[in-house]
């Protein structure tokens, strides 16, 4: 779609409102509306002023002034707002400078594209991550200097099979029990179908969608396979229709990797190929039918996956997910059709299309564009470098003794680790100014600071179960 494209779109459509969205640097959509009448074709070019002072991670106050660029090809009606209104995803530019911003999350996704394509190794790279996530009925939490608390409920809550309810009609998922019930006991299929057609009205291409394994609401609805900016997109606005038809059914939705202590929480199995000249490069004779680019490609992960942890396990909380010994593939190892490998080759069709590595340990609260680009970068230094991925690891995982564990690595232990292994391995991602050396620093200083350290501060309920009376 064009800027003339759009404005027709506007015209056909009665469009009150545009509505100019962006991703600040940890990976939340901001906006901001502008009467139509606003909208010309030299805004795509010239762009509109906002302060990046008040971005999480942007300017400081004293350089604030910041351009969005909309992007004419992602305009879309948006479905969510009562007075007729249309989205654009935008790109950011200094003012100054006219160059695009280099912490703009969409900024290095495109410069992770281009920077393939320089290569000469590929043309394309797509990604197919696969959401999980929670609707809940009612959240409540409060942190202050004397208090800290969560409490998280759901009518298909396991834990409320005794509560009165007028009445209590059970049918509640079993902790671990939820993959693939039908109703009643899978309550939430009208609920995720509405979402799966509010997703299809703004261009996203569904799968299928299903409610996943933990009890109390959690859900995945999966997409066809994109290049790695589309996707990015993709998710942003997946997560969008998601929450909002949550809101509107009177329920929310969280994309936070581990709600519930006891049960699965929610991971985004990433799902990855590279292509040149219409050809998939991964598809070969090797182990999995796969070719030696592809096994380099795991290689590449595999080496600097507690780096790449730093973008697609971003928060504290994705550490209570990675758990070893749990339900989380925390192991650096590969293998066919194994789910407890952190790197599964899917085996269901043996069309060379369809060869493609699944990467198991990212989660959903990651923004999408860095941590593709992050997986996609580590992938490409495996096959400059011809990094060889081992042995493939067929066993069940889980089921290892620790002597047969002691030499298969696994993800870190935490927000911190996954940080300090970042610090000390990112040039792989300075390749082709993808990511620069200010985005790592200014990442791993917000995280850090803004996260990291208020967590370690502060006391959880259960040490006061623990150590109250000590």
């Amino acid at each position: 779609m064009t800027p003339k494209d759009v404005l027709k779109l506007i015209e056909e459509k009665k469009i009150r409102y545009v509505d100019m969205k962006f991703l600040d640097f940890i990976g939340t959509w901001q906006h901001f509306t502008a009467p139509v009448h606003e909208l010309n074709e030299d805004i795509f070019e010239e762009g509109l002023g906002f302060d990046g002072s008040s971005i999480r991670g942007w300017q400081p106050i004293h350089a604030s002034d910041m351009l969005v660029i909309p992007d004419a090809s992602t305009a879309m009606v948006d479905p969510f707002m009562q007075e007729p209104t249309i989205s654009i995803i935008c790109n950011i530019q200094d003012p100054i400078t006219k160059e695009y911003y280099t912490r703009d999350p969409r900024n290095i996704a495109r410069k992770a594209e281009n920077y393939l394509k320089s290569t000469g190794i590929g043309d394309i790279a797509y990604f197919g991550p696969e959401l999980e996530f929670f609707i809940f009925d009612d959240i409540r939490y409060s942190q202050s200097v004397n208090e800290g608390y969560y409490s998280i409920d759901s009518v298909e809550g396991q834990w409320n099979t005794g509560r009165i309810e007028n009445p209590n009609l059970g049918y509640k998922p079993r902790y671990k029990e939820g993959y693939f019930p039908v109703s009643p006991t899978d309550s939430q299929t009208d609920i995720r179908s509405e979402i799966v057609t509010a997703m299809e009205n703004v261009g996203l291409k569904i799968e299928k969608h299903h409610h996943e394994v933990a009890t109390g609401g959690q859900a995945e609805i999966d997409m066809v396979f994109d290049s790695l900016l589309r996707m990015g997109d993709s998710v942003m606005w997946y997560k969008h229709v998601v929450k909002n038809i949550a809101h509107k059914n009177g329920k929310t939705a969280t994309f936070m990797p581990k709600p519930l202590f006891g049960d699965n929480g929610s991971g985004m199995h990433t799902h990855q190929s590279i292509w040149k000249g219409g050809k998939p490069l991964f598809a070969g004779n090797g182990y999995g039918g796969m070719s030696e680019l592809a096994m380099h490609y795991i290689g590449g992960i595999l080496k600097h996956a507690a780096a790449i942890c730093a973008f697609t396990n971003p928060t504290t909380n994705s550490y209570r997910r990675l758990v070893p010994g749990f339900e989380a593939p925390v192991n650096l190892a590969y293998s066919s059709r194994n789910r407890s490998a952190s790197i599964r080759i899917p085996m269901y069709s043996p069309s060379p299309k369809s060869k493609r590595i699944e990467v198991r340990f990212p989660d959903p609260a990651s923004n999408s564009y860095l941590a593709f680009s992050a997986m996609l970068m580590a992938g490409l230094d495996g096959i400059q470098n011809k990094i060889k991925p081992g042995e493939p690891l067929d066993k069940d995982i889980y089921g290892l003794s620790p002597e047969e564990l002691k030499n298969v690595p696994s993800t870190p232990g935490s927000l911190e680790e996954a940080l300090n292994a970042l610090k000390k391995d990112h040039e792989f991602l300075l390749k082709g100014d993808v990511f620069t050396s200010d985005v790592i620093e200014t990442w791993i200083e917000y995280k850090t600071k803004a996260e990291v350290n208020p967590v370690k501060l502060r006391p959880v309920p259960l040490e006061f179960s623990l150590y109250f009376d000590a």
